[in-house]
């Protein structure tokens, strides 16, 4: 067998240590702010905040995914968004541990499985996502999102760098 391949596993690699830390970390920024939001700030209660000309702090209960696509209102659906999260940050986690791998894609992928458990845990917690962040300028107003969403597009963008940049680095 190679050395290549005897290196190889589908639960623990190189860089799967990195991509850990990132996962737990992004989860409780994650859910501390969330926790803060609600039990402490008590954004419920306050309605829209305006922080900035551009931002406010509002609560929006998503009950789908990305832009509210597929709202899901009872428990079971819940549960599915849930179970589609949990399988889609497991078949990440493979790749991240099957594939050659690099910071990057470990930092990366951590970013983005710890966005989805981070989301996972709000539609257990509370039935949908907590969204609070609301970006808006000359008009137009842009989703509402939180720290895991947040997480999950810098991991996206951080995956799309590492395909652009080849395999020369």
């Amino acid at each position: 067998m190679s050395e290549a391949a005897e290196s190889r596993s589908v639960v623990w690699s190189r860089w799967a240590l990195l991509a850990l830390i990132v996962l737990v970390a992004t989860v409780a920024v994650d859910q501390a702010h969330k926790f803060w939001m609600l039990e402490i700030y008590g954004i419920e209660a306050k309605g829209r905040v305006e922080v900035t000309p551009f931002l406010d702090l509002v609560f929006v209960k998503n009950i789908g995914v990305s832009y509210s696509l597929f709202n899901q209102e009872s428990a079971e659906g819940q549960y599915m968004l849930v179970a589609f999260a949990v399988l889609a940050s497991a078949g990440l986690w493979f790749w991240l541990n099957w594939s050659k791998g690099s910071r990057l894609m470990a930092v990366s992928l951590g970013l983005i499985i710890g966005g989805a458990i981070g989301n996972a845990i709000d539609r257990l917690r509370i039935g949908g996502v907590a969204d609070f962040i609301s970006l808006h300028a000359f008009g137009f107003h842009w989703y509402v999102f939180n720290v895991a969403d947040v997480a999950i597009v810098a991991g996206v963008i951080g995956l799309l760098y590492e395909s652009f940049r080849g395999e020369s680095h």
